[in-house]
């Protein structure tokens, strides 16, 4: 599954914790330089990406007339071209090899800051990382549900896309990660 922006910094500190609370890390400048380090690099993963899907559109409205003609599937041909494109931009399409070379690339920046110290093997921490990708991604739709649902039950109504909602919907949200453990 894709993910944006917003979820960058839930990512990192979901990563934090969990390699916090594993019992063969130490962290030599605290949660907070592991979390920061994350969150630099899900950002930078996630803009190489934005980069590429732009280009894409570029591509896509400039043969626009073409592909009318011929009845091209749009979302078809966006794919095909993203797919050829990919390599350009170092953006791996396969979002569990993505993961995991996003796991790698935060393991080996904590190791080379001298954030984290383990005597365990490099696979295993990085299975955490990976592991606190995957889970916020398998968790993070079940948690927009919980919050929209509260929103919903509100007294006063709020419209969703205000402002008013968007601020609503980040506190409920954080709360909700909160009981969980993910923040």
């Amino acid at each position: 599954m894709k993910i944006g922006k917003p979820h960058a910094p839930y990512i990192a500190n979901k990563i934090a914790i969990d390699l916090l609370n594993s019992n063969f890390i130490k962290m030599s400048f605290g949660i907070e330089s592991v979390s920061n380090t994350a969150k630099k690099l899900i950002e930078e993963d996630i803009m190489k990406e934005v980069a590429l899907e732009e280009r894409v559109y570029e591509i896509m409205e400039e043969n626009e007339d073409e592909m009318e003609f011929m009845q091209v599937d749009q979302r078809n041909m966006f794919w095909l071209i993203k797919k050829k494109l990919a390599g350009e931009y170092n953006v791996v399409l396969s979002y569990e090899d993505r993961y995991s070379d996003l796991s790698h690339k935060i393991l080996d920046e904590l190791i080379q800051n001298d954030l984290i110290e383990f005597k365990v093997s490099e696979n295993m921490v990085k299975n955490i990382i990976f592991g606190s990708i995957e889970n916020y991604i398998d968790r993070f739709e079940d948690i927009e549900d919980i919050v929209i649902d509260k929103i919903k039950n509100y007294k006063r109504k709020i419209i969703p896309g205000s402002e008013e909602y968007d601020i609503v919907f980040e506190k409920l949200y954080q709360e909700e990660l909160k009981k969980i453990g993910m923040m």
